[in-house]
């Protein structure tokens, strides 16, 4: 049943969802990211990109932030490796921006925003990132998105997204319902495996996008991931 990716539509984007149910399920999807390595691709893009031009201070925009653990990650790492790092995050939900700044320290001075990422062209990010996010969009939407992103990305761009993969499939309902996780994580979570791409079916996205110098990876456990670095 993998052969086609799917297209229904997740739970969690339901515009009637509870708020408290909402922040319950942004809540579980941050520690699926942390069991599942999640994060880690995006930090050695990261990695890679300040490698390129060391000492350079890098405004990085994360579309899709959902609670907001990849950019409190990115702070982290920004922090250890004593790089000066500019964070800002926008999500078309607006039920995100208060869940995420609640759990977000002040000292991170993490901008996190609502509404459409279209409505940041021209401000200069040096790096685009999205994790979790491509897999929601419809072809047209993730087009766009790639276009915006290699116009608008000074020194690179990344997706960090799912690999639609059978024991993935198989596998996740039984991870999230031995780790308790909301039913809406378990059902969504299955859902975005089916929903998300095989490394086959980028270079046609891209080639429409008319992205020519995206490199596409698989990345453990079952992660697959876009980038450019300029």
């Amino acid at each position: 049943m993998l052969e086609t990716r799917a297209i229904a539509e997740e739970l969690m984007d339901a515009d009637d969802l509870a708020p408290e149910t909402y922040a319950k399920v942004l809540t579980d999807l941050a520690k699926v990211n942390t069991v599942t390595m999640a994060r880690r691709p995006t930090l050695d893009f990261l990695s890679r990109v300040r490698a390129a031009a060391p000492g350079k201070p890098l405004k990085i925009l994360d579309v899709g932030f959902g609670d907001g653990d990849m950019l409190r990650a990115i702070s982290r790492w920004g922090k250890t490796h004593g790089a000066k790092l500019t964070l800002v995050g926008i999500d078309l939900n607006p039920k995100s921006a208060s869940i995420a700044g609640a759990a977000t320290p002040d000292d991170m001075r993490i901008e996190y925003l609502t509404g459409d990422y279209a409505s940041l062209a021209d401000q200069d990010f040096d790096v685009i990132l999205s994790s979790i996010v491509a897999h929601h969009m419809s072809h047209d939407q993730l087009i766009g998105f790639l276009r915006f992103m290699d116009g608008q990305a000074r020194r690179g761009w990344f997706i960090n997204d799912l690999h639609r993969h059978g024991f993935a499939w198989v596998g996740f309902p039984l991870l999230a319902r031995l780790m308790g996780w909301h039913y809406i994580v378990r059902h969504d979570g299955q859902l975005s495996i089916a929903r998300s791409y095989r490394p086959s079916e980028w270079p046609p996205l891209l080639r429409e996008a008319g992205v020519s110098d995206a490199h596409v990876f698989r990345a453990f456990p079952f992660r697959l991931c876009v980038q450019t670095i300029r």
